[in-house]
């Protein structure tokens, strides 16, 4: 099954001292080996951050929280048995998914069973909260996010040509519905769209029909380890079109794999490393000399998950499962990743950040707060 189960005791006293009793567990799926466990190490980070904060303060009612973890690799086969571990043996009062949508949407559908609550910190899939009134989402839909890289490419950066570069999962395909729902709105023309596998590093002939498509800008769908190569092979064979890219380009590893070549690269995302927000500085200076290692949009987003379950355990007095769901329902907190607040499909309400390269690290670009073009979601 997974590679094992982690008790996570953030300080020395509650490693020493804390039995099951005396704890409210939180059970995280989350990808620690595989593909994605470059991302899964940084949102579990985030999550053991928020855990040591409410803890450093006291805990909640009197108890401490305590994180039950286990690496489901990405994969569907490994959150579905996870999840079931997590309810009936672990009996922990809410889940949260640091993993991808694969593994996300699989794990839903048994937390919603369950009646207990589930939390998706960054896994965009749509149909994630479609499972029941139990699962909620602090990152964007897919959809949403794309919505606003339209709005990006064309009101602000004022892009007329488009090229899509697709990533052809279910995160891709759901950004670039959003784009090409837009996109029009925005006086922006899709000349070409290109798929590509989650396994692709080499993207020869790719870059060669955008190289002659002559685009204004690109919008790029991917992770960090496909957008690395991608933005590389472009920049290297002349293509000078402004790249947009999105949260998967969210983290300084991207900007390593890419050098020079990811200069100037624009994303939309979660997390403003030049925010005024007293949440997000602190979470900024914290989570790095923590880890001393320079956060991340997925560490942001597991830090905002920890932190809206213990509100809502908080507000409701109480471990029991409806109550807490209730109270997560009604959230209105100011996290990293900005104010959260939920919709009747358990959809996050917040304004899209706008992140650009420079001197290779990510800074603030712009912000998209239009009401009505992020509005995720009802049903």
């Amino acid at each position: 099954m997974s590679k094992g189960l982690l008790f996570l005791a953030l300080t020395s006293t509650f490693a020493v001292t804390a039995t099951a009793a005396e704890t409210i567990k939180i059970g995280i799926n989350v990808p620690l080996t595989g593909f994605a466990a470059s991302d899964g190490t940084s949102a579990l980070n985030g999550a053991k951050l928020a855990t040591e904060q409410v803890n450093s303060a006291g805990g909640i009612n009197g108890k401490q929280l305590e994180l039950v973890v286990y690496d489901d690799q990405a994969s569907p086969k490994q959150s579905v048995p996870i999840a079931t571990k997590l309810i009936e043996k672990d009996k922990v009062t809410v889940g949260i998914s640091c993993s991808y949508s694969g593994a996300t949407r699989a794990a839903a559908g048994i937390y919603q069973s369950a009646e207990v609550p589930y939390i998706s910190a960054y896994a965009i899939h749509p149909d994630i909260t479609r499972a029941g009134n139990y699962t909620f989402r602090t990152s964007f839909v897919g959809e949403v996010q794309g919505r606003a890289g339209a709005k990006l490419a064309g009101k602000i950066l004022k892009k007329k040509r488009a090229v899509l570069i697709t990533l052809n999962n279910d995160f891709g395909k759901s950004l670039v519905t959003g784009f090409r729902e837009k996109a029009e709105s925005y006086d922006v023309t899709i000349v070409n769209e290109y798929p590509y596998s989650i396994k692709d590093r080499q993207f020869g002939p790719i870059v060669a029909k955008v190289k002659a498509d002559n685009p204004d800008v690109i919008y790029a769908t991917g992770y960090f380890f496909t957008a690395g190569p991608l933005v590389s092979q472009l920049r290297a064979a002349g293509v000078k079109a402004t790249i947009i890219g999105q949260e998967g380009f969210d983290t300084q590893t991207f900007i390593k794999i890419a050098g020079s070549a990811s200069e100037g690269v624009i994303i939309t995302t979660s997390l403003d490393r030049d925010s005024n927000s007293q949440e997000s500085q602190e979470f900024i200076a914290q989570y790095e000399k923590m880890f001393n290692h320079k956060t991340d949009m997925v560490a942001a987003s597991g830090h905002t998950a920890v932190k809206v379950a213990a509100d809502a355990i908080k507000r409701a007095g109480s471990t029991d499962r409806s109550a807490v769901r209730d109270a997560i329902a009604k959230t209105d907190l100011t996290a990293s990743t900005g104010t959260i607040s939920f919709n009747s499909l358990g959809e996050v309400i917040k304004n899209v950040q706008v992140q650009i390269v420079k001197d290779g690290q990510f800074r603030h670009y712009a912000v998209i707060s239009d009401p009505e073009l992020l509005a995720p979601p009802v049903d």
